[in-house]
Parts: structure tokens; C-alpha cells; sequence
């Protein structure tokens, strides 16, 4: 079973250097969207505040809200890359994240080298990779490259090299910023159905998406953040109807 419950969690970012206050508050606000206040002496910005969630096995959560909104912090704390400053979370189940799938790729080391190297960013034990790294190799389509150091790859090998190692695992909970679009037209078709197949069999889907017809297709849950808080949750119909209005 999986689960994510969060009760009354804000997240704040500390400003270490709070001179020329006004202008940096202007600043603050105008790049994240998030409030400036003051707590227990020290200046922050308030990136989520009195979020409550409870979300569950079969549910596929779309988060929708313009930039600034706090989608990017609200995904970091489902993937446990920030914890909250205040309130509490519970995460349980294993996470999946095809956000910056080519996170941690070293240039200067090989593709095979960089399926373990992107295997532990993801949590995968040595054991785990070694089991699965011909099915790994085998779905990059890089041939004798995957033994070539990633600098003389391009974006694209790049990109299927991050995709194959980060979908080789069907996690009880996945990430998702936006639908992953990678590759030429034949790695696309293949990338399109494990995506598919992912997000089948995954217990829980958390997908922040511009797109309403994505959003239309694939969540049967929608959450809308507005300045670091939950303005409606529920229904995609209705909500995508008043957020796309």
C-alpha cells in the first residue's frame, strides 16, 4: 500500500542576508511566487503553506498552477529532496522520479558507467542495477557507445541513456514534470509505451502538467496550487474547466 498524508505542511527558505529588504522582497516575489515574512527573527519566503493532502493506492494526481505556484516544491517533498518546516508528512512506498532524468551523468565517464552513477541518484542498490543492466543497455539502442564516454554522445543518447536507467523499475509511487518526450521516432514509440506501462502499474501518480488534455487523459485527481497553497482539489472536470476558463 501506498500512501502520501500531509497535515498543515508549509515549507520556508531561509534569506541569509535580509539587507536591502524591500528590494529583495519585490525580487523574491516576483521570481517564486512565494510570500516574504518574517519567523522567529529571521526572513523567509513562504513556498508552501497549510497544505493537507491524503492521497492513495489508484489515485493519479495532476498538479496544475501557474510558475510559482510551488508544484516543483510540493514534488521535491514527494521525492524527499526537501522535508517540511512545519506540519507533518507521511510518505509510504517506493519512489519513482522522472524529474531531471539526466541528473548526476558524468561526461567523462561511459554510458555503462553512468547507468550506476544514475542508479544510486536513484536509490538502486549495485545488486539491483547488476540484475537488470543488459535490459538497461538493450533499450538505450546505443550499441558499442555504451562503452564510450557520454561527452561524445549527443543530447539525444543523452536522453535515452537517463530514460532507460530511471524506467527500468516499476515504483508504488512516480513523479512525473510533464510527460517525457525522448528520442527518435523509434526509441519514441518504445519510451512511449513503457511510460505507459509505468504509469499502469504504479500505486500512485503525481503529475505536474501544463497540458489539459494530458491532464484529461491520464488523472482521475486534480490539485490546483495558487501562491503555495491548495485552492481546489478534486474532480479533473470541474477543476481544469475553472483553471483553464
Amino acid at each position: 500500500m501506498a500512501i502520501i498524508n500531509f497535515e498543515n505542511v508549509g515549507v520556508d527558505f531561509p534569506i541569509f542576508d535580509a539587507s536591502s529588504r524591500s528590494i529583495k522582497n519585490n525580487f523574491i516575489n516576483f521570481a517564486t511566487g512565494g510570500k516574504v515574512g518574517n519567523k522567529g527573527g529571521k526572513v523567509v519566503v513562504s513556498a508552501l503553506n497549510n497544505i493537507n493532502l491524503n492521497i492513495g493506492d489508484g489515485e493519479r494526481v495532476g498538479l496544475i498552477g501557474h510558475n510559482g505556484a510551488g508544484k516543483t516544491t510540493l514534488l521535491r517533498l514527494f521525492s524527499r529532496v526537501y522535508h517540511p518546516t512545519e506540519g507533518k508528512a507521511l510518505i509510504q512506498g517506493e519512489i519513482g522520479s522522472l524529474i531531471s532524468i539526466s541528473l548526476g551523468i558524468n561526461p567523462e565517464f561511459s554510458g555503462r558507467e553512468n547507468i550506476y552513477i544514475r542508479g544510486a541518484l536513484l536509490g538502486l542498490s549495485k545488486k539491483k542495477v547488476d540484475d537488470r543492466i543488459d535490459e538497461i543497455i538493450d533499450f538505450t539502442d546505443l550499441g558499442d557507445f555504451i562503452d564510450m564516454p557520454v561527452r561524445t554522445y549527443s543530447s539525444g543518447m543523452q536522453m535515452r541513456l537517463g530514460f532507460s536507467v530511471s524506467t527500468i523499475f516499476n515504483p508504488e509511487i512516480l513523479l512525473m514534470d510533464e510527460w517525457l518526450s525522448v528520442g527518435d521516432e523509434g526509441f519514441k514509440d518504445k519510451a512511449e509505451k513503457r511510460m505507459t506501462d509505468l504509469i499502469h502499474s504504479t500505486k500512485i501518480l503525481i503529475l505536474a502538467s501544463h497540458s489539459r488534455k494530458l491532464l484529461e487523459k491520464v488523472c482521475n485527481r486534480v490539485i490546483w496550487l495558487e501562491h503555495g497553497t491548495v485552492k481546489m482539489d478534486g474532480a479533473p472536470e470541474e477543476i481544469l474547466s475553472r483553471y483553464f476558463s
